[in-house]
């Protein structure tokens, strides 16, 4: 059984036992979160929402939260001598889904 999700502006296609990076939530290590956002569920049946199924879930348990690869942003501009540098890190949630209802 797998689920389509959608959570930080973002969709995911999860599987029960799935380890995903998704933006950050709210929470601690170990807490559990539930994604209500749920778009699609399949498996042997399969469910659309229009946009979202109602009454489905998925169960998730937040095990990391940490910040992403470091993104470089260079700017220039010709023949100005004009240059700047900035890094940017975005802060991730790690989730390991633990159970979708449909």
């Amino acid at each position: 059984m797998y689920a389509v999700i959608k959570t930080g502006g973002k969709q995911y296609k999860v599987s029960e036992g799935d380890l995903v990076k998704v933006e950050k939530l709210a929470g601690a290590v170990g807490d559990t979160v539930e994604l209500n956002e749920v778009l699609m569920v399949g498996g042997e049946e399969v469910k659309i929402g229009t946009p979202l199924l109602p009454g489905a879930k998925v169960v998730a348990r937040i095990v990391e939260q940490d910040k992403d690869k470091k993104v470089l942003v260079f700017h220039s501009k010709r023949r100005k001598g004009y240059r700047k540098t900035y890094g940017h890190r975005q802060p991730i949630t790690r989730l390991k889904i633990t159970g979708i209802e449909a």
